[in-house]
């Protein structure tokens, strides 16, 4: 395994910002990168399922990873996910992930053509790391939205074997008792980062350190709340500020889920990321009031 320096506390999966146009507002990152840096947020998940990634060419996905880096001026780490369901294309975003100095690179396993078997995962994304061999690498395991429900902690103990830069798992997953198992694999060696917001508390409790989430973006404090309680063994606080994750997480639901309805939140604290791409629809203007009048409502603030 590569040396490197391990990831605490929190780290935005970030959106992607769009212009009216539907083009990409590579502007905007300017400004939102100077809002994470004014935070306890100890860096960005860039080009993820937060940001579109799907929904974008490669070109523009190289286009945001180098402004993120260069907006972040060394303020925080920058995480390129380099995910697609095709090898090459992943291959090529991790070797200008390399190029332009990301602090790691992460990929979800390819959802169309699934793999069948754990050494397919690893041969899958074997090349793939080889084009940033020293870049740490992060298996982004999401079987919801891939459909790839492989053993994690097997594919840690195999693809460890052939992939030296594999260092951990970003485990967006409720599957607590798999992520046990990854966290204790071979005396901690794997950083395993908690993936669903609103089951941090469990994530801290056996174990994670750090935890990649898009309502990290917009309601930090809260995030810090929990992760200074559950420091202080205060399990009772670290419940409270962890129900307002979740009554967050129910608001961003009801208006079409993480991406979209996060979005429109994140133009209410002032940094407009606009629409998302379809086929996810644009939000109205009436949507827009409904969604400021009960994030008021719940009074939680960044």
């Amino acid at each position: 395994m590569i040396t490197h320096t391990r990831l605490e506390g929190m780290i935005a999966a970030v959106f992607t910002p769009f212009t009216k146009e539907d083009e990409v507002n590579l502007e905007m990152i300017d400004r939102y990168a100077d809002w994470i840096a004014s935070t306890t947020i100890q860096g960005v998940f860039v080009c993820g399922t937060t940001g579109e990634f799907s929904s974008l060419t490669i070109e523009e996905r190289q286009q945001i990873l180098a402004r993120w880096i260069e907006a972040s001026k060394h303020r925080f780490k920058v995480i390129a996910h380099v995910g697609s369901n095709c090898q090459k294309d992943s291959a090529q975003l991790a070797r200008h992930a390399a190029a332009c100095h990301a602090d790691a690179i992460a990929s979800i396993a390819p959802s169309f053509f699934k793999p069948g078997t754990v050494n397919d995962l690893v041969n899958y994304f074997k090349p793939v790391c080889e084009a940033a061999p020293e870049t740490p690498f992060y298996y982004y395991n999401m079987p919801s939205i891939t459909g790839v429900d492989l053993p994690v902690n097997e594919f840690l103990t195999e693809g460890s074997k052939v992939i030296p830069n594999l260092v951990g798992v970003k485990f967006t997953h409720n599957n607590l008792m798999e992520m046990q198992q990854c966290i204790n694999l071979e005396n901690h060696l794997f950083e395993i980062l908690n993936g669903f917001d609103e089951i941090l508390i469990a994530g801290i409790s056996i174990g994670a350190v750090a935890g990649v989430g898009s309502t990290y973006n917009y309601i930090p404090s809260v995030y810090q709340h929990v992760f200074d309680a559950m420091r202080k063994n205060n399990m009772a606080e670290a419940r409270q500020w962890q129900l307002k994750s979740v009554e967050m997480v129910k608001l961003i639901i009801r208006y079409g889920g993480g991406v979209r309805g996060g979005k429109a939140i994140m133009s209410l604290i002032g940094i407009d990321c606009g629409n998302c791409r379809l086929p996810l629809p644009a939000y109205t203007e009436d949507e827009l009031a409904c969604i400021r009048k009960d994030w008021e409502y719940l009074g939680i603030r960044p």
